[in-house]
Protein backbone atom coordinates (compact mmCIF):
# COMPACT_ATOMS: atom_id res chain seq x y z
CA UNK A 1 0.00 0.00 0.00
CA UNK A 2 2.79 2.42 0.95
CA UNK A 3 4.69 1.65 -2.25
CA UNK A 4 1.57 2.30 -4.34
CA UNK A 5 1.06 5.63 -2.62
CA UNK A 6 4.66 6.59 -3.30
CA UNK A 7 4.53 5.60 -6.95
CA UNK A 8 1.22 7.31 -7.71
CA UNK A 9 2.50 10.92 -7.80
CA UNK A 10 5.45 9.88 -9.96
CA UNK A 11 3.16 7.99 -12.31
CA UNK A 12 0.90 11.01 -12.52
CA UNK A 13 3.84 13.31 -13.26
CA UNK A 14 5.12 11.05 -16.02
CA UNK A 15 1.65 10.74 -17.57
CA UNK A 16 1.16 14.48 -17.33
CA UNK A 17 4.49 15.05 -19.07
CA UNK A 18 3.56 12.66 -21.91
CA UNK A 19 0.17 14.30 -22.41
CA UNK A 20 1.59 17.82 -22.47
CA UNK A 21 4.92 17.41 -24.17
CA UNK A 22 4.86 13.98 -25.83
CA UNK A 23 4.48 15.30 -29.39
CA UNK A 24 7.09 18.02 -28.86
CA UNK A 25 9.48 15.48 -27.33
CA UNK A 26 9.01 13.13 -30.31
CA UNK A 27 9.59 15.98 -32.75
CA UNK A 28 12.77 17.03 -30.94
CA UNK A 29 13.97 13.44 -30.88
CA UNK A 30 13.40 13.12 -34.62
CA UNK A 31 15.26 16.35 -35.34
CA UNK A 32 18.24 15.31 -33.22
CA UNK A 33 18.27 11.79 -34.65
CA UNK A 34 18.04 12.91 -38.28
CA UNK A 35 20.71 15.55 -37.65
CA UNK A 36 23.18 12.82 -36.68
CA UNK A 37 22.49 10.48 -39.61
CA UNK A 38 21.68 12.97 -42.42
CA UNK A 39 24.38 15.49 -43.38
CA UNK A 40 23.11 19.07 -43.37
CA UNK A 41 19.72 18.21 -41.86
CA UNK A 42 20.03 20.73 -39.03
CA UNK A 43 20.04 23.86 -41.20
CA UNK A 44 17.83 26.77 -42.15
CA UNK A 45 17.70 25.43 -45.70
CA UNK A 46 16.16 22.19 -44.47
CA UNK A 47 13.68 24.05 -42.26
CA UNK A 48 12.62 26.21 -45.20
CA UNK A 49 12.25 23.15 -47.44
CA UNK A 50 10.11 21.35 -44.85
CA UNK A 51 7.79 24.32 -44.35
CA UNK A 52 7.49 24.86 -48.09
CA UNK A 53 6.62 21.19 -48.65
CA UNK A 54 3.98 21.29 -45.90
CA UNK A 55 2.50 24.71 -46.70
CA UNK A 56 -0.36 23.38 -48.83
CA UNK A 57 -1.62 20.75 -46.38
CA UNK A 58 -0.96 23.00 -43.36
CA UNK A 59 -3.11 25.87 -44.66
CA UNK A 60 -5.89 23.41 -45.53
CA UNK A 61 -5.52 21.93 -42.02
CA UNK A 62 -5.93 25.38 -40.46
CA UNK A 63 -9.25 25.66 -42.30
CA UNK A 64 -10.24 22.23 -41.04
CA UNK A 65 -9.24 23.36 -37.55
CA UNK A 66 -11.76 26.20 -37.68
CA UNK A 67 -14.52 23.76 -38.61
CA UNK A 68 -13.39 21.42 -35.82
CA UNK A 69 -13.47 24.29 -33.29
CA UNK A 70 -17.23 24.71 -33.83
CA UNK A 71 -17.71 20.97 -33.42
CA UNK A 72 -17.76 19.91 -37.08
CA UNK A 73 -15.35 18.37 -39.56
CA UNK A 74 -14.66 19.43 -43.14
CA UNK A 75 -13.60 16.51 -45.34
CA UNK A 76 -13.77 18.56 -48.54
CA UNK A 77 -10.61 20.64 -48.02
CA UNK A 78 -8.45 18.43 -50.25
CA UNK A 79 -10.98 18.44 -53.08
CA UNK A 80 -11.39 22.21 -52.73
CA UNK A 81 -7.63 22.69 -53.03
CA UNK A 82 -7.68 20.50 -56.15
CA UNK A 83 -10.57 22.54 -57.56
CA UNK A 84 -8.45 25.69 -57.18
CA UNK A 85 -5.71 24.05 -59.23
CA UNK A 86 -8.18 23.31 -62.03
CA UNK A 87 -9.76 26.78 -61.85
CA UNK A 88 -6.36 28.48 -61.95
CA UNK A 89 -5.32 26.41 -64.98
CA UNK A 90 -8.57 27.13 -66.81
CA UNK A 91 -8.35 30.87 -66.18
CA UNK A 92 -4.73 31.25 -67.25
CA UNK A 93 -4.15 28.43 -69.77
CA UNK A 94 -7.54 28.05 -71.40
CA UNK A 95 -8.86 31.61 -71.23
CA UNK A 96 -5.46 33.38 -71.21
CA UNK A 97 -6.33 35.71 -68.32
CA UNK A 98 -4.09 37.19 -65.62
CA UNK A 99 -2.75 35.56 -62.47
CA UNK A 100 -4.66 38.02 -60.29
CA UNK A 101 -7.89 37.00 -62.02
CA UNK A 102 -7.03 33.35 -61.34
CA UNK A 103 -6.46 34.06 -57.65
CA UNK A 104 -9.81 35.85 -57.35
CA UNK A 105 -11.62 33.01 -59.13
CA UNK A 106 -9.97 30.42 -56.88
CA UNK A 107 -10.96 32.30 -53.72
CA UNK A 108 -14.53 32.65 -54.96
CA UNK A 109 -14.64 28.92 -55.77
CA UNK A 110 -13.38 28.07 -52.28
CA UNK A 111 -15.92 30.38 -50.65
CA UNK A 112 -18.69 28.81 -52.75
CA UNK A 113 -17.70 25.31 -51.62
CA UNK A 114 -17.60 26.48 -48.00
CA UNK A 115 -21.05 28.03 -48.32
CA UNK A 116 -22.38 24.84 -49.91
CA UNK A 117 -21.08 22.82 -46.97
CA UNK A 118 -22.64 25.28 -44.56
CA UNK A 119 -26.04 25.16 -46.27
CA UNK A 120 -26.07 21.36 -46.24
CA UNK A 121 -25.00 21.11 -42.59
CA UNK A 122 -26.41 24.20 -40.91
CA UNK A 123 -29.59 24.77 -42.92
CA UNK A 124 -30.52 21.30 -44.14
CA UNK A 125 -29.22 19.57 -40.97
CA UNK A 126 -27.21 16.89 -42.79
CA UNK A 127 -24.47 15.37 -40.56
CA UNK A 128 -21.15 17.09 -41.21
CA UNK A 129 -19.23 13.93 -42.14
CA UNK A 130 -21.83 12.85 -44.69
CA UNK A 131 -22.31 16.32 -46.16
CA UNK A 132 -18.63 17.15 -46.61
CA UNK A 133 -17.92 13.65 -47.91
CA UNK A 134 -20.64 14.10 -50.54
CA UNK A 135 -19.29 17.53 -51.45
CA UNK A 136 -15.80 16.05 -51.73
CA UNK A 137 -16.91 13.46 -54.29
CA UNK A 138 -18.96 16.08 -56.16
CA UNK A 139 -16.00 18.46 -56.44
CA UNK A 140 -13.66 15.68 -57.53
CA UNK A 141 -16.05 14.88 -60.34
CA UNK A 142 -16.64 18.54 -61.17
CA UNK A 143 -12.98 19.44 -61.59
CA UNK A 144 -12.51 16.51 -64.00
CA UNK A 145 -15.69 17.35 -65.90
CA UNK A 146 -14.54 20.94 -66.40
CA UNK A 147 -11.43 19.78 -68.28
CA UNK A 148 -12.79 16.56 -69.82
CA UNK A 149 -10.65 14.53 -67.43
CA UNK A 150 -7.41 15.92 -68.86
CA UNK A 151 -4.52 17.74 -67.23
CA UNK A 152 -4.29 21.23 -68.72
CA UNK A 153 -0.76 22.14 -69.81
CA UNK A 154 0.68 25.03 -71.74
CA UNK A 155 0.30 24.62 -75.49
CA UNK A 156 -1.78 21.44 -75.36
CA UNK A 157 -4.53 20.68 -77.86
CA UNK A 158 -7.93 19.37 -76.75
CA UNK A 159 -9.62 16.44 -78.56
CA UNK A 160 -11.91 18.93 -80.33
CA UNK A 161 -8.88 20.62 -81.87
CA UNK A 162 -8.86 23.64 -79.55
CA UNK A 163 -5.33 24.73 -78.65
CA UNK A 164 -4.64 26.27 -75.27
CA UNK A 165 -3.62 29.90 -75.84
CA UNK A 166 -2.29 30.85 -72.39
CA UNK A 167 0.15 29.80 -69.71
CA UNK A 168 0.73 30.20 -65.99
CA UNK A 169 1.79 33.81 -65.55
CA UNK A 170 5.10 34.73 -63.95
CA UNK A 171 3.47 36.53 -61.02
CA UNK A 172 1.27 33.52 -60.23
CA UNK A 173 4.19 31.07 -60.53
CA UNK A 174 6.18 33.27 -58.14
CA UNK A 175 3.83 32.40 -55.26
CA UNK A 176 5.68 29.14 -54.68
CA UNK A 177 8.68 29.73 -56.92
CA UNK A 178 10.26 32.87 -55.49
CA UNK A 179 11.64 34.04 -52.14
CA UNK A 180 11.49 37.13 -49.98
CA UNK A 181 14.48 37.69 -47.71
CA UNK A 182 15.49 34.12 -48.45
CA UNK A 183 12.12 32.69 -47.37
CA UNK A 184 9.78 31.13 -49.97
CA UNK A 185 6.63 33.19 -50.48
CA UNK A 186 4.48 30.13 -49.84
CA UNK A 187 6.09 29.79 -46.39
CA UNK A 188 5.38 33.45 -45.68
CA UNK A 189 1.75 32.90 -46.68
CA UNK A 190 1.59 29.92 -44.30
CA UNK A 191 3.08 31.94 -41.44
CA UNK A 192 0.68 34.85 -42.01
CA UNK A 193 -2.37 32.55 -42.21
CA UNK A 194 -1.29 30.65 -39.09
CA UNK A 195 -0.82 33.86 -37.10
CA UNK A 196 -4.18 35.24 -38.23
CA UNK A 197 -6.02 32.03 -37.31
CA UNK A 198 -4.23 31.84 -33.94
CA UNK A 199 -5.01 35.47 -33.09
CA UNK A 200 -8.62 35.01 -34.19
CA UNK A 201 -9.17 31.91 -32.05
CA UNK A 202 -7.15 32.83 -28.99
CA UNK A 203 -7.31 36.63 -28.76
CA UNK A 204 -10.70 37.72 -30.09
CA UNK A 205 -14.24 37.55 -28.80
CA UNK A 206 -15.40 35.77 -31.94
CA UNK A 207 -12.76 33.08 -31.47
CA UNK A 208 -13.95 32.43 -27.94
CA UNK A 209 -17.50 32.17 -29.25
CA UNK A 210 -16.31 29.64 -31.84
CA UNK A 211 -14.99 27.48 -29.00
CA UNK A 212 -18.20 28.00 -27.03
CA UNK A 213 -20.27 26.84 -29.99
CA UNK A 214 -18.13 23.75 -30.40
CA UNK A 215 -18.05 22.98 -26.68
CA UNK A 216 -21.76 23.29 -25.93
CA UNK A 217 -23.96 24.71 -28.70
CA UNK A 218 -27.09 24.64 -26.54
CA UNK A 219 -25.46 26.69 -23.77
CA UNK A 220 -23.96 29.05 -26.37
CA UNK A 221 -27.39 29.58 -27.92
CA UNK A 222 -28.96 30.25 -24.51
CA UNK A 223 -26.17 32.76 -23.83
CA UNK A 224 -27.15 34.70 -26.94
CA UNK A 225 -24.64 33.41 -29.48
CA UNK A 226 -25.97 32.89 -32.99
CA UNK A 227 -24.69 29.36 -33.32
CA UNK A 228 -25.71 28.76 -36.92
CA UNK A 229 -23.98 31.92 -38.10
CA UNK A 230 -20.70 30.92 -36.47
CA UNK A 231 -20.88 27.44 -37.96
CA UNK A 232 -21.67 28.94 -41.36
CA UNK A 233 -18.70 31.30 -41.06
CA UNK A 234 -16.38 28.47 -40.02
CA UNK A 235 -17.16 26.43 -43.13
CA UNK A 236 -16.89 29.45 -45.42
CA UNK A 237 -13.46 30.37 -44.02
CA UNK A 238 -12.40 26.73 -44.27
CA UNK A 239 -13.29 26.75 -47.97
CA UNK A 240 -11.35 29.97 -48.56
CA UNK A 241 -8.25 28.64 -46.76
CA UNK A 242 -8.45 25.41 -48.77
CA UNK A 243 -8.55 27.50 -51.95
CA UNK A 244 -5.44 29.38 -50.79
CA UNK A 245 -3.73 26.03 -50.32
CA UNK A 246 -4.82 25.14 -53.86
CA UNK A 247 -3.39 28.40 -55.21
CA UNK A 248 0.01 27.52 -53.75
CA UNK A 249 -0.27 24.00 -55.15
CA UNK A 250 -1.18 25.33 -58.61
CA UNK A 251 1.78 27.70 -58.49
CA UNK A 252 4.00 24.73 -57.64
CA UNK A 253 2.66 22.42 -60.36
CA UNK A 254 2.12 25.07 -63.08
CA UNK A 255 -0.45 22.86 -64.75
CA UNK A 256 -4.05 21.81 -64.15
CA UNK A 257 -3.40 18.34 -62.77
CA UNK A 258 -6.79 16.64 -62.27
CA UNK A 259 -5.38 14.53 -59.40
CA UNK A 260 -4.02 17.55 -57.52
CA UNK A 261 -5.18 17.83 -53.93
CA UNK A 262 -6.12 14.17 -53.51
CA UNK A 263 -3.45 13.63 -50.83
CA UNK A 264 -4.10 16.91 -49.02
CA UNK A 265 -7.10 15.66 -47.03
CA UNK A 266 -5.31 12.86 -45.16
CA UNK A 267 -2.36 15.10 -44.32
CA UNK A 268 -4.68 17.87 -43.14
CA UNK A 269 -6.62 15.45 -40.93
CA UNK A 270 -3.38 14.13 -39.44
CA UNK A 271 -2.10 17.65 -38.69
CA UNK A 272 -5.38 18.69 -37.10
CA UNK A 273 -5.63 15.59 -34.91
CA UNK A 274 -1.98 15.74 -33.84
CA UNK A 275 -2.71 19.30 -32.78
CA UNK A 276 -5.11 17.93 -30.17
CA UNK A 277 -2.13 16.39 -28.35
CA UNK A 278 0.17 19.43 -28.36
CA UNK A 279 0.58 20.82 -24.83
CA UNK A 280 -2.32 18.62 -23.69
CA UNK A 281 -4.87 20.86 -25.41
CA UNK A 282 -7.38 18.06 -26.18
CA UNK A 283 -9.10 20.47 -28.55
CA UNK A 284 -8.49 21.82 -32.06
CA UNK A 285 -6.12 24.79 -32.03
CA UNK A 286 -4.02 26.70 -34.53
CA UNK A 287 -0.71 26.29 -32.69
CA UNK A 288 -1.17 22.55 -32.39
CA UNK A 289 -2.06 22.23 -36.07
CA UNK A 290 1.11 24.08 -37.10
CA UNK A 291 3.20 21.92 -34.75
CA UNK A 292 1.54 18.86 -36.30
CA UNK A 293 2.46 20.13 -39.78
CA UNK A 294 6.09 20.66 -38.77
CA UNK A 295 6.21 17.29 -37.02
CA UNK A 296 4.90 15.43 -40.08
CA UNK A 297 7.17 17.49 -42.33
CA UNK A 298 10.27 16.59 -40.33
CA UNK A 299 9.27 12.94 -40.30
CA UNK A 300 8.59 12.68 -44.03
CA UNK A 301 11.61 14.75 -45.06
CA UNK A 302 13.92 12.67 -42.91
CA UNK A 303 12.48 9.36 -44.09
CA UNK A 304 12.74 10.50 -47.71
CA UNK A 305 16.38 11.48 -47.27
CA UNK A 306 17.02 8.06 -45.74
CA UNK A 307 15.57 6.45 -48.87
CA UNK A 308 12.49 4.79 -47.36
CA UNK A 309 9.71 3.88 -49.78
CA UNK A 310 6.51 5.94 -49.87
CA UNK A 311 4.34 3.11 -48.49
CA UNK A 312 6.70 2.70 -45.54
CA UNK A 313 6.39 6.42 -44.89
CA UNK A 314 2.58 6.12 -44.92
CA UNK A 315 2.79 3.28 -42.39
CA UNK A 316 5.03 5.26 -40.05
CA UNK A 317 2.88 8.38 -40.44
CA UNK A 318 -0.21 6.37 -39.50
CA UNK A 319 1.49 4.93 -36.42
CA UNK A 320 2.60 8.39 -35.32
CA UNK A 321 -0.97 9.66 -35.70
CA UNK A 322 -2.29 6.79 -33.57
CA UNK A 323 0.33 7.53 -30.92
CA UNK A 324 -0.65 11.20 -30.83
CA UNK A 325 -4.30 10.21 -30.37
CA UNK A 326 -3.34 7.98 -27.45
CA UNK A 327 -1.49 10.92 -25.89
CA UNK A 328 -4.39 13.26 -26.51
CA UNK A 329 -7.29 11.13 -25.36
CA UNK A 330 -6.44 7.87 -23.59
CA UNK A 331 -3.61 9.08 -21.34
CA UNK A 332 -5.33 12.42 -20.84
CA UNK A 333 -8.39 10.69 -19.41
CA UNK A 334 -6.22 8.66 -17.06
CA UNK A 335 -4.57 11.85 -15.87
CA UNK A 336 -7.97 13.40 -15.13
CA UNK A 337 -9.09 10.31 -13.20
Amino acid sequence: MTADLIRTPRTYQFTDFLVRYGVLAMALTLIIGFSFVIPGFASLTTASAILQAQAVAAIAALGMTLAAVVGDLDLSVGATAGLSVTVAAMVMIRFNLTGVTAIVCCLLAGAAVGCLNAVLIVVLKIPDLLATLGVMFTIQGLKKWLVDGQTLTTGMTLPNGEKMPGKFTDDFSAIDGSKLFGIPLSVIVLIVVAILVWVFLERTRFGRLFYAVGGNPVAARLAGARVNRYRFAAYTISGVLASIAGIILASRLRQGDVTAGDSVLLDAVAMTLIGFAVLGARKPNALGTVVGAVFIGVLLYGLTRLGLSYFTQDLIKGLVLLLSLVLSFSLSRKRVR
